[in-house]
This record gives structure tokens, sequence and C-alpha cells, in this order.
């Protein structure tokens, strides 16, 4: 794992250069190992390296033979192994033991095709020299994120923004459009930053720079059946399952550091650290939160499969007190607006991981979106239900089965359940299953301030879907929102890569294996959702290898608790952004509103879902604006005299030689 960076466009060298040591010291934390320069007369590539497979020949950035391609790598190609002997019988040769190598070699080979042979997660720029052409390529599923932006005839890109910012020509302006979408998707679309001009490289894309011309291209994208699946036999389902989880778990293991595994205590995580356990002789050791709130505690059940699987296993408590406490350092890393604290208990389990000696750890995200373990299906599926007889009184207490745990909806009426979940519902339309969701959600846009609503009208495009959508069935429908907006976009994002690299800790992901990921589009859907009951395929095979109480369990959303860790008592900084004065002079929200708001929540009202929402979103967005807008901090540039920076190309640092 590493973060990137370049500079392509003409400009004095020594300037392009001082630059980039200072875009590489803004994203230090994700690569504090090595740092490395290329540079030529158009170009300027970075990278700070943290240091997973060969430990000691595999700093960037790398070229191949001639020197005539170098790139700059962000992320692991787990079947690098596999492809180095094809290349050396086409008579490629090594310098490294790396998988950065071999990956420019299979582009050298196969040009931008080499993508479709990757299995990995990944961003990365190869720079032609001689053509004078760059190229950017990141990930099917968006697991390691890649920004640009062009500023005064140069094209800038970075693993994070806050790299680009370090540009004195980058513009640093929060996007009204984005705000509206973060209210209304909980993120971005995909594609945006939160940023005026700063763009994200979509996942499964290409970008290709050359003469000042920007040209993407899509080389892959989840796809489902247009026609049911073939139905397989179950047990022939369950084996070939099992044989591709295992493999993606497996080669996951590559790594010349130990590889840990964060233990949620659900099914999906407790698989992958039984797959782990049972396949190897590895010790394995295992980290989880525990939360002071019972409400969101699973850490019974994470001690018992712990003892279970005899795993060395550490927890981190996230108080309230604590979560408050990291809030802006969060928001920092993210650098988006949240509409949830979920990523802070997430930025001190990955603190705790590196605390332990760990830098690479497995997690079990992606299962719940590839085979249907979210309720948001569920509910889907009971709304369509509903639709056929909608004078029911009947059907729509399967709500209230649905949300058992939800507090007072088992007093609630049919005729209020009905209103809620299938007001102005359409079935025909391509949101129909996310639309209560998003319904809810964009109650919090009426914080925003006139001008700011104003400047975000054009914003209320909804995510795009391909085509052949209408075709799918209406669970796969469900999936692709759930995967391209909400997985894609904030849960490999905001609660994923940017809170674990803020500890210089790479998470991997076996569900979110290309095989994995395709194998579960073809599925038939009763082999995902059964009636009630979610991740079917994959609660087969937990009750091959795991006990009842944890393949039987029933899905548990992992949630962090918002207000109370913002107020009882409140950090210094919450009362200072919140207040009148500073919510007036950002001008995103309406100052009364949010008084109102803060007077409500310290007063021990009652707060709803969509309120806590509201607050994470608000305090996020005032964060965002302090930390990148009014008080962007200076960079503390790369040293060659502090660190251990390597530089190569044309133009090396006076009195440096390029190695």
């Amino acid at each position: 794992m590493c973060g990137i960076a370049g500079i392509i466009g003409e400009g004095e060298p020594g300037a392009r250069r001082d630059r980039m040591l200072e875009m590489l010291g803004m994203i230090r934390h994700r690569g504090p190992d090595q740092f490395g320069v290329y540079q030529d007369a158009a170009a300027t590539l970075g990278s700070a390296r943290l240091s997973i497979i060969d430990l000691s020949t595999g700093q960037q950035p790398i070229s191949n033979e001639d020197g005539s391609l170098w790139i700059v790598f962000n992320g692991e190609i787990f079947n690098y192994v596999e492809l180095r002997p094809e290349l050396e019988a086409r008579g490629h040769r090594f310098r490294t033991a790396s998988d950065t190598e071999v990956l420019l070699h299979l582009f050298e080979e196969y040009g931008a095709g080499c993508l479709e042979r990757l299995n990995g997660q990944f961003a990365f720029a190869i720079w032609d020299a001689r053509a004078r052409r760059l190229l950017l390529a990141r990930d099917r599923l968006g697991i390691r994120p890649l920004y640009y932006t062009e500023v005064d005839g140069l094209l800038l890109f970075a693993s994070e923004v806050k790299a680009l910012f370090a540009h004195p020509a980058a513009r640093r302006e929060l996007d009204p459009v984005s705000l509206r979408q973060v209210f209304t998707y909980w993120s971005t679309l995909a594609g945006r930053s939160a940023f005026l001009g700063v763009h994200q490289l979509r996942p499964g894309h290409t970008l290709a720079y050359s003469d000042g011309r920007i040209e993407t291209r899509r080389y892959w994208r989840l796809e489902f059946p247009a026609e049911p699946a073939r139905e397989e036999e179950e047990r022939e389902s369950l084996e070939r399952f099992k044989e591709l989880l295992v493999d993606a778990t497996l080669i996951r293991l590559r790594s010349d550091v130990p590889v840990g595994a964060y233990l949620s205590g659900g099914l999906d995580s407790s698989m992958i650290a039984h797959i782990i356990r049972s396949r190897t002789s590895n010790e394995l050791a295992t980290f989880s939160i525990a939360f002071d709130d019972p409400q969101f505690d699973e850490s019974g059940f994470q001690l018992r499969m712990a003892r279970l699987l005899g795993t060395r296993h550490e927890v981190v408590r996230a108080t309230h007190a604590e979560i408050g406490r990291v809030f802006p350092e969060v928001v920092w890393h993210t650098e988006t607006p949240v509409t949830r604290t979920a990523p802070a208990p997430m930025f001190l389990l990955s603190k705790l991981a590196r605390d332990s000696g760990f830098k690479v750890v497995m997690t079990g995200e992606g299962a719940d979106e590839l085979l249907a373990g979210y309720d948001i299906f569920k509910e889907a599926a009971i709304r369509r239900f509903c639709l056929r007889q909608r004078d029911s009184a009947l059907r729509p207490l399967l709500f209230r089965r649905l949300y058992a745990d939800i507090p007072g909806l088992r007093e609630t009426s049919p005729a209020f359940l009905a209103a809620f979940f299938l007001a102005g519902a359409d079935a025909d339309s391509p949101y129909f299953s996310h639309a209560v969701r998003w319904r809810n959600s964009a109650r919090a846009l009426r914080f925003l301030s006139q001008e700011t609503a104003r400047a975000a009208e054009d914003g209320g495009a909804a995510p795009e879907v391909p085509a052949e959508f209408c075709r799918w069935g209406p669970l796969e429908r469900s999936q692709f929102l759930e995967c391209t907006v909400f997985l894609s976009e904030y849960l490999l994002s905001s609660q994923g890569d940017r809170v674990g690299m803020a500890h210089s800790v790479e998470s991997r992901l076996p569900y979110l294996d290309y095989r994995v990921v395709e194998f579960a589009g073809r599925l038939p859907a009763r082999l995902k959702l059964r009636g009630m009951k979610d991740k079917y395929l994959l609660r087969l095979l937990g009750r091959e290898f795991l006990p009842a109480d944890v393949w039987q369990r029933p899905k548990r959303p992992y949630r962090a608790p918002i207000h109370k860790s913002f107020f009882g008592p409140a950090p210094d900084y919450v009362c200072e952004l919140l207040s009148p004065e500073r919510i007036r002079a950002a001008g995103f929200f309406e100052p009364a509103a949010v008084s109102r708001l803060v007077a409500k929540i310290a007063g021990g009202a009652q707060v709803s879902e969509t309120d806590d929402m509201a607050l994470a979103g608000i305090l996020s967005t005032q964060l965002v604006q302090h930390a990148f807008v009014e008080h962007f901090p200076a960079a503390r540039p790369v040293s060659p005299e502090r660190d251990d920076v390597a530089f190569r190309g044309e133009f090396p640092p006076p009195g440096r030689s390029g190695r």
C-alpha cells in the first residue's frame, strides 16, 4: 500500500520537485516507510510507500528495462505470483520481487488490457516518457482512492485531496452540489468529491491524459443476468462459492509482514477468520470494537468467536467521549462531510491494529451487498408485497417484524406503517428499493441555507444506472444501487481506506475479489434472499464451519452513537463550530435551524435518526470547511535529509545523485 501523487505538464523542474515533496508530505500517513520521486521534462511522479511485499527492493517509482515507462502504485495485485512466470517467458526481466513491477511489465505487454487480468485492489499511474502520455486506473469496486484536478495547465493527481491542495494553484472550496448529494445518498455520487473542480476517478475506470486532453474509459462494471439465472443445484452453487471464497482469502494472505483480521462477531468476518485458521498454520491476531452503549455493542459475540478460533484477540473500547474526541481527525482523513459517526470507531480500530504491530488486516466488507444481507433488500421486497394489495391491514405488519429493534414500532398502526413505507411508492421506478432511505436522509436538506440550496439546485440528478438495468430483477437492481452508491462511495472510503490508512493499515477484502463478485451476480435471487432469510448461500456455508448462534444470528448493522458523542459534555469544537456565528460565517446552513437542533439535543429531547444524521452532517461540514478551506495547513514536505527518499529521472535535486 502507498500514497501516490503526480504533476503532469511543463514547468520549472525545481518548482515541480519541491511541490511534489510537499504533496507527499500531506499523505505520509499512507506510506511512512519510503518515499520516491521520478521527474522528467513533462512529468513528476511521487510515492509514499507502506512496505508490505518485497520490503528490500520494491521502492517506487519503478521503471521498465529501458526507462520508457514509470509507475507509482497504491494497492496490491494478489495474483502477481501467477503472472510473473508468464511475463518472464515472454522476455521481461525483473529487478525486484514486487507486484508493482509485475503490473508495469503486464502493462508493457498488454496495454490497458492488462486490467482485465488483475486480481487486486489498486490505484496506479503509468507514465510513458516517450509518448508523454499518462494512464491512471482504479480497481473494479473502488477500494483504493484516486483524485485529480486541472490547474494552470497542469494535471494533478493523488491518493487524497489534501495532496492536491498542497499545490498553491489548487482551488479549495466546498461544492454545494456535493453537499446536497451527501445529505441525500450519504456520499457524493461517482466521479465527484466534496470540492469544486476536484474529481474522483470512478471505480472500474481508466483516465488517459495527453496533450492536455483527458479521456476516461470504463473497463469493468457490476452486472447481473438479464434473464433469470439457470437454476443450479444448491449444493453445486455452495461448493463453487466455497472454492472461490477460500481462494480469495488465501491469496490475500500473501505478504512479507504479518496479517491480522477484524472480527465483528457476525457471520461475514467470522467466516474469513475461520478460513484463515483452518486452511493455514498461521497464528491469527484479531481486532474488534466494543461500545459502552449496549445498543451498539457486540463484544460478547466477538470474544466467543475469538476463543472458538483460538486467536490472539485485542479490543478497543469506543466510548462516547472518545468518538467525539477523534471526530475532527476522522473528518480530516475522510475529506468529506459524513452523516454518520461510524468511521470514528474504525479509526480507533486501525490505530489498535497498528499499535499492535500490524500493517495488514482482513475484513468482511462486501458480503452484505453481494449476498443481500442488509435490511434494505428485505424492506424493498416487503414494500412490493404490500403494493400488490394496497388496502391490506396485515401486510404492513411485516415491517414490525423486519425492524423489531426500533423502539415503538411494535405499537405503530398498520395505517401509519403503510403511509411511511409506501407513500408515493412507484414499483416501476429504478430507485424503488432506496426511495425510503433517500427520502428520510434528504430531510436534513431543510438545514441548508437559501444560498446553498440555490447553488445546489442542479445537483438533484439521481445515481446513474446502465441501459440494461430495467431488465434485471428487483433484488439485482437493489444490489446495484447499494454497491455503486453506498459501498463504493461511502463504505470503502470514509469507513474503509481513509480511516485505515490514517494509521498506515491496509485492509484486504476477500468478498470483493472480482471472481466472488461476478459469481454472486450470476446467482439466482433465491440463493441470496429467501423470504426474510438473508445471505442464504453464506449461511449454508456457515452451517458447515461455525456455531449455530453465529451462522443463524440475524444481521446487526454496524452503527455508532451520534448525538451522545457530541453532547454530554460537548467537546469545545462542537460548541464553537455549531455556534450561530460560525454557522453564519461558513454560509452552508441556516443558523436559526441549527440552533433549534442543538437546543433540542442539548435539552434531552428524543432524537430521531434523521436528526442524528443531520447533526453529524452539519458538524462534519463545518469541520471540512475549517480544515480545508479556512485553515488548510502548510505541508511538512518530505525531506532527503529526514526521510528515506529515492530520486530518479532527469532532474535530481542539487547535491543528490539519482538512484
